[in-house]
């Protein structure tokens, strides 16, 4: 598998969810992927999906990213990354690589994405904001429908 593929692979994975079926060596490097990352790691993940996700014009408005703190994010996730692939998870990249393939890396990295926007995501802080727009909501309205009544 050329390098440029499996690059291209590990930032779609780690940029989307899909719906693809998990062998067991995609299995195996998922598992070694985030048992190998530490909390800072997952950290720097996180930071260097959203500093590519503010480049969308849908949200470009309300978030800025310098040219250098958007290089410096890229060079911790490439260090990272081949941290992973090529130490950490060596044994598994080359066990996915032979008998999967591409699909392997998307749907390890692809797990290793959510184990870290999850722990992001317990921070009760970002908990409490993403419950605030609630307050926006018209209670009537939800239950006419048949929503937060009891059963």
């Amino acid at each position: 598998m050329r390098l440029s593929i499996v690059k291209t692979i590990v930032v779609a994975a780690l940029c989307a969810a899909g719906a693809a079926q998990a062998g067991p060596y995609s299995d195996d490097l998922g598992r070694c992927l985030v048992s190998a990352t530490s909390a800072q790691d997952k950290a720097d993940l996180v930071r260097w999906i959203f500093s590519n996700a503010a480049l969308h014009p849908n949200v470009a408005d309300i978030s800025s990213v310098s040219p250098p703190q958007r290089d410096q994010l890229n060079r911790v996730a490439a260090a990272l990354v081949q941290r992973l692939l090529t130490a950490d998870c060596r044994k598994q990249t080359q066990e996915a690589a032979k008998y999967e393939g591409g699909i392997a890396f998307q749907l390890a990295f692809q797990l290793l994405g959510q184990v870290a926007m999850q722990e992001m995501m317990s921070n009760p802080a970002v908990g409490g904001a993403f419950g605030e727009f609630a307050k926006y909501m018209d209670e009537k309205k939800l239950r006419e429908v048949g929503l937060g009544q009891s059963r």
